[in-house]
């Protein structure tokens, strides 16, 4: 069993700690319990698929099928096939996002799953 406390899912920062029953995080003050962690985790990875209909999982490496458009900062575009590694599926994204991943160049950022395709 390991004794690593799962990240933020609301920040997604791994400077959880528990504090009775709850896990807490210190970067966003978000509180929720381990199980219903598992529960959500279990259920969003039954629910997403990828832009081919392959089920996502945590930890998948993905690539992007369609160029896009990043807003904000820097700007640009992700390229299409562009490879993310280590994906993190996510229910409380921003508008229909349900995907947190690193992506090279760009750095964090959420992906849409309609978006992506599984590296098989």
């Amino acid at each position: 069993m390991s004794n690593a406390l799962p990240a933020c899912p609301a920040c997604s920062e791994a400077y959880t700690y528990e504090q009775g029953a709850l896990l807490v995080c210190p970067m966003c003050g978000h509180e929720w319990s381990e199980a219903v962690e598992e529960e959500t985790a279990d259920a969003v990875s039954v629910a997403v698929k990828d832009s081919v209909g392959n089920p996502l999982a945590d930890g998948d490496t993905i690539t992007i099928a369609k160029d896009l458009k990043v807003k904000g900062s820097g700007g640009g575009t992700v390229k299409v096939g562009t490879k993310v590694k280590g994906i993190r599926l996510i229910t409380d994204g921003v508008g229909d996002h349900d995907i947190d991943a690193t992506v090279p160049g760009f750095g964090r950022m959420q992906l849409k799953s309609s978006v992506v395709k599984k590296v098989l």
